[in-house]
């Protein structure tokens, strides 16, 4: 979703950085400007850093919630029966950008919810201290990862809900760009 996003903020006229974890599409307009990073340390810290100057900021990354504590620099043995690994929380970089988050700046989020989807996103889009917050359907065959399409529901911070039917993920950038603009109109 993330670049289909990016290409269509280009195409409405945005100046457009993405920042982009290891993926295999890259966005169509050249206008793009793509950073790619390969951590979710790296993600945060060129959110954060970039953040104070943008108008919005549309985090659709599925970044790990947590990250090994240590990373081994060889191949570990087969030999043993049992493995442990210890996992460290990794920057919640929408909650973050939330806290710095300054009243001219609109901040848009995702959740992907598989139990009682609207009650947990509209809290994580409060929580956050998000705008809007889309909701990704996992249960929709065809939507999520691993598809050309999606069916999203967008819920926004007066508690409005827009259920979308399952379309191209670039009709539903288009959506999701189109409610942004509708807000920040109202303002």
């Amino acid at each position: 979703m993330g670049i289909a996003i990016a290409d269509a903020a280009a195409e409405y006229g945005g100046n457009v950085t993405l920042v982009l974890g290891p993926a295999e599409v890259y966005p169509e307009n050249t206008s793009v400007n793509v950073i790619n990073v390969i951590t979710a340390k790296s993600m945060a810290a060129e959110c954060i850093s970039m953040f104070p100057d943008c108008d919005i900021a549309i985090l659709s990354a599925a970044v790990a919630d947590y990250t090994p504590v240590s990373v081994g620099k060889q191949k570990l043995s087969s030999g043993a029966k049992e493995l442990t690994l210890k996992m460290q929380k990794t920057a919640d970089i929408a909650a973050t950008l939330g806290g710095m988050k300054k009243r001219s700046q609109f901040l848009a989020g995702f959740a992907l919810e598989t139990g009682n989807e609207i009650s947990n996103a509209t809290a994580k889009l409060k929580r956050k201290n998000l705008d809007i917050i889309v909701l990704n359907s996992l249960r929709e065959k065809g939507a999520g990862f691993g598809h050309d399409t999606n069916r999203i529901t967008i819920i926004d911070k007066y508690n409005n809900i827009d259920k979308f039917e399952l379309k191209s993920k670039t009709d539903a950038a288009r959506d999701i760009l189109d409610k942004i603009v509708s807000m920040i109109r109202k303002k």
